[in-house]
């Protein structure tokens, strides 16, 4: 079965909040090992045209991460943060900046839930101020989040034929 094609996406001002949520056709703990795998990341991360790169990603409470971006012309976009909560395989907690607008970092939590044999994943991100979540928004960041989740999902439908190891 195809995955549920486009997400719900909610926006709260005042509570400074984006949801955003997506059912994909997957087990979850294989959702959560393509979010968690920095080898895997690079592969559904971003819209295509860009080039994503795993600088670092320690997936543990205090753990940091960092992925680096590049466009057909060279030039790099950096994005980073701090793990604050790690529960294999059904949340994760993070913090997430934008190295271009340093000092607007959100938070944002990811819930994996298993829903009807497949995996409906929600993303909750939190804003500092309403001016940052407007700010993200204007970025084009539905689009990408369309495109990324697209990604991801292809990238679980590749993984899922491959033949299991023994």
């Amino acid at each position: 079965m195809e995955d549920q094609a486009k997400g719900n996406l909610t926006i709260n001002k005042e509570k400074r909040e984006i949801v955003s949520s997506r059912v994909f056709d997957a087990p979850r703990e294989l959702v959560f090992k393509v979010y968690t795998d920095p080898t895997l990341v690079p592969q559904w991360w971003g819209p295509r045209y860009l080039t994503t790169t795993v600088d670092k990603m320690d997936v543990r409470p205090g753990g940091v991460w960092r992925v680096v971006q590049r466009d057909p012309n060279g030039n790099e976009f950096g994005f980073n943060g701090v793990y604050r909560e790690v529960v294999s395989p059904g949340r994760l907690v993070y913090t997430f900046e934008f190295e271009g607008m340093p000092g607007h970092e959100m938070l944002e939590i990811i819930t994996f839930e298993d829903y009807q044999g497949k995996t409906k994943l929600t993303s909750l991100d939190v804003f500092q101020t309403v001016e940052d979540l407007e700010g993200m928004l204007k970025s084009g960041m539905e689009e990408g989040a369309n495109e990324t989740n697209d990604r991801l999902s292809e990238l679980l439908r590749e993984l899922q034929k491959e033949p299991r190891s023994k």
